[in-house]
């Protein structure tokens, strides 16, 4: 039997999934980060620091005001309980999942191996040398072999970016991991000397990984199609989710249902609910999103689900943006109602709300509601004032929300 869901149910469930139904902590803490962190599976790094980075903004959007330093001690210390790698794009995940994504490992390796072309086969010195260093001497940043490589002559072959193929080579086939960051610079290790014995030595089948994966993002995102749930893995194999879910529709983890507005055509699009998924009477929440949060990270999903067209500017020329460089979803209740273009003037210790939109359905009180979000994202930031440019047709309801910020001429 398949159940029928109204859109706003999809979204309520969607957000509870994800954590943002529930009720924030007076002073969040470690425990909450961990809370958070196995709602969400995994969470995307990117290096633009415009605002923020990426990995510290959905603890903040789920916890509010928290202290990035308790994250940092837990994503990028050695022996830490999270390890980066390609589960959705670059992303930290439990180290205890390594051996989930083996299949890819072993998937990249080969396809590169087979390839005359590929770097990894024109350069196996470069490769076997650079496992060797790290061997004897590691954990090391690359720019630490580079030196050894530029000090030592070790061959005319020997680059930065020589080095940087290898490692990374290395590190997507699963033989290096990397331990730890200082200032956002990756510390390379072998695998064998980051991650546990015991998860090293339990690499789980393709088809075992695939239906624990499409089981852990049905369960991250309540809701959602077989592209939903492929694409929070990155699991490409369309034959492979469909064998996954129709397993667990069997052992009755997945429920078949329809959502109002999700169609293909003229039919309705499949979809399937996870058992454990809940249905809230509604969403309070009001935050604001990186662009690479799992709620928005799938575009399609984000415009199915919320009726959001998003799209990241940072690679568009200025005079081409239409909402701004690094313009962040804004969330209030069950709805996105808007985007901010946020900046972190370091210099003078400023939030600027570089340009600042609202959707067609934003709700009255918008303006209010999104001015508190943006003064708790200062505070979070360190950031002493707020600016608002001038912008987006939400800039002066912004501001008439703020009276004690500031203006200033706004760029995108």
């Amino acid at each position: 039997m398949t159940h029928s869901l109204s859109a706003s149910e999809a979204r309520r469930i969607a957000l509870a999934a994800q954590g943002f139904t529930q009720r924030r902590p007076r002073v969040p803490g470690t425990r909450h980060l961990h809370d958070a962190m196995a709602r969400m599976g995994a969470t995307q790094i990117d290096s633009v620091n415009v605002f923020a980075r990426s990995h510290y903004m959905p603890f903040f959007s789920r916890l509010g005001d928290y202290d990035t330093g308790r994250l940092d001690a837990l994503f990028f210390e050695p022996d830490g309980p999270y390890v980066e790698y390609l589960a959705h794009a670059a992303t930290l995940l439990p180290i205890s999942d390594w051996a989930l994504f083996r299949f890819r490992m072993d998937a990249y390796r080969d396809r590169h191996a087979s390839a005359p072309a590929a770097w990894s086969v024109q350069h196996p010195g470069t490769i076997e040398w650079v496992r060797a260093e790290l061997a004897a001497r590691g954990p090391l940043r690359a720019a630490e072999i580079e030196q050894d490589a530029a000090g030592g002559a070790r061959g005319p072959w020997w680059d930065w970016s020589a080095v940087k193929h290898a490692v990374e080579h290395l590190w997507r086939c699963g033989e290096v991991a990397v331990t730890e960051r200082r200032g956002f610079e990756r510390r390379y290790a072998l695998a064998e000397h980051v991650i546990p014995t015991e998860v090293l030595a339990s690499p789980v089948p393709r088809d075992e990984a695939i239906r624990e994966l499409i089981r852990r993002a049905a369960r991250a995102y309540g809701v959602g199609t077989a592209a939903d749930f492929g694409d929070y893995y990155r699991l490409r194999g369309r034959e492979a989710v469909q064998r996954a879910i129709g397993e667990l529709v069997d052992a009755g983890e997945l429920e078949p249902v329809t959502v109002s507005g999700w169609e293909r055509g003229d039919r309705p699009l499949p979809a399937w609910r996870h058992r454990d998924a809940v249905l809230p009477r509604e969403s309070t929440a009001s935050t604001i999103l990186t662009p690479f949060d799992p709620l928005v990270w799938f575009r399609d999903r984000a415009e199915r689900l919320f009726d959001f067209h998003y799209r990241i500017e940072i690679y568009t020329p200025e005079a081409k943006r239409r909402f701004g460089y690094y313009s962040l979803p804004v969330l209030q209740g069950e709805r996105l109602v808007g985007r901010v273009d946020l900046k972190a003037d370091r210099r003078t210790s400023t939030l600027l709300a570089q340009s600042a939109w609202w959707e067609p359905d934003a709700p009255p009180g918008a303006g209010e509601r999104l001015g508190a979000v943006l003064r708790e994202a200062a505070a979070w930031r360190g950031l002493e004032s707020v600016s608002i440019g001038h912008r987006g047709d939400a800039a002066d309801d912004l501001a008439r929300a703020m009276p004690d910020a500031a203006r200033h001429a706004g760029r995108g």
